[in-house]
């Protein structure tokens, strides 16, 4: 385990002195906020530490869709399917976006330039559908709108790189 990696979970685990099994999500949820996603060294050492099997922490984790076991990209895309979005093309915009990125949900470009996550909803209703960046909602999104987007982020990250 890296050095960071372990300063993480020293650092949840000092807010946990009396951790167990009944501790196991909110350790879970600080380790993911702490690193930013759940590696496979992170769930090894909770589980260590709980002195429960790798399996079991990956089990609990994986029961929930908060939990992250890839780090986000510098670019990262939350696309709404709920009713209103999908009844105004949200899977049509799914589509789209996995053709752009070369990814699939869940996923995190190799260049980590761009991940992908799709949402039950957003509550963003009345902007459907709806697509959120880096946190920031777009209303309103047509196929045409999330290419110039997808635009804008890879030439952002061309002159990150190229700095």
């Amino acid at each position: 385990m890296s050095m960071a990696a372990q300063s993480v979970i020293e650092e949840v685990f000092e807010k946990y002195p009396r951790a167990s099994r009944d501790t196991l999500i909110p350790i879970l949820q600080s380790v993911q906020e702490k690193a930013g996603y759940l590696s496979q060294d992170a769930i090894a050492e909770v589980g260590r530490r709980l002195k429960l099997s790798s399996g079991a922490v990956y089990g609990v984790a994986t029961f929930y869709n908060q939990f992250r076991f890839q780090p986000l990209g510098k670019y990262h895309f939350m696309l709404c399917r709920g009713t209103a979005c999908h009844v105004k093309g949200s899977k049509k915009l799914l589509d789209h976006v996995i053709a752009l990125l070369g990814i699939q949900p869940g996923q995190t470009s190799r260049d980590k330039l761009f991940s992908l996550e799709v949402v039950a909803c957003m509550g963003a209703c009345g902007l459907a559908p709806a697509i959120s960046l880096n946190g920031e909602v777009h209303a309103k999104v047509t196929p045409r709108k999330l290419t110039r987007l997808v635009e804008s982020c890879r030439a952002m990250g061309e002159q990150r790189i190229g700095a």
